[in-house]
């Protein structure tokens, strides 16, 4: 039996908001580099492990095999037992 999910990290929490924030302004998601320079990331590889820590969490989704193509994800319902009648 699974727990609780970990909550995100601080780096997680602004690469959300980064993307969040990007999409409003401009559309479309950013790409690696936009990430990292608005979080203080130098490191594409840095980001790129970020974006796929939030991929596997189901927070963001990625359309082509580019990261500016990523998109976030709403959040789904927990899931509820089934009931007996």
């Amino acid at each position: 039996m699974r727990g609780q999910p970990r909550p995100l990290s601080a780096r997680q929490e602004a690469v959300i908001a980064v993307i969040r924030a990007w999409i409003t302004e401009h559309g479309h998601g950013p790409t690696v580099r936009e990430i990292g320079t608005r979080v203080g990331l130098s490191s594409t590889s840095s980001v790129a492990y970020q974006l796929a820590q939030l991929e596997e969490r189901s927070l963001i989704s990625r359309t082509e095999r580019e990261w500016s193509s990523c998109s976030l994800e709403s959040p789904k319902p927990p899931r509820r037992g089934l009931r007996s009648r």
